[in-house]
């Protein structure tokens, strides 16, 4: 594929791949940021397109794994910590200034009740909070990927149980 049938395969998907960035960030701006950035690594990494290849297939990956890779980055990066040892911290919206008190009252519930739990069960869910895959969990803590499912399963329900009085169901 010589470079100007590549631009112009790209630039006939752009209206799809925006759509679909649309549909990843529920946000027109981000989505303009991850369609540029699509395009840009798409262009950069040209070379590594095998002819004959599915390419919308080769360029709706690189979105999703783009999308993916920026959402955890930014995951890690607004949790926050006070430096003390085993503690979480619920992340709070950036629309927001200052959280509400009861927000407050109850995310220092939260923490208390997932601090409390065995590791076990805190270090599979406290993975899952920060955006890894039930796969990657199961990889990284070499443990079966059935295993992880159920062990969040029940720390879901050990800390429903446990907060109650602050569910709004």
């Amino acid at each position: 594929m010589t470079q100007i049938q590549f631009n112009n395969a790209l630039l006939g998907l752009s209206d799809k791949l925006h759509y679909y960035a649309l549909s990843l960030t529920s946000d027109s701006e981000r989505a303009n940021d991850l369609l540029q950035e699509t395009f840009l690594k798409a262009l950069t990494y040209r070379d590594k397109f095998t002819q004959n290849t599915n390419f919308k297939a080769w360029i709706y990956t690189i979105m999703k794994n783009t999308f993916i890779n920026d959402y955890r980055r930014n995951v890690k990066t607004k949790n926050t910590f006070d430096g003390s040892n085993n503690d979480f911290h619920l992340m709070f919206s950036k629309d927001k200034v200052y959280p509400a008190p009861d927000s407050f009252y109850s995310s220092k519930e939260i923490n208390k009740s997932i601090n409390a739990l065995e590791d076990e069960y805190k270090i599979p869910f406290t993975m899952f909070l920060e955006g890894y895959k039930y796969k990657e969990i199961a990889e990284e803590l070499d443990l079966p990927l059935g295993t992880v499912k159920s062990r969040i399963f029940f720390t879901r329900k050990k800390l429903e149980k446990a907060l109650h009085e602050y569910s709004t169901n």
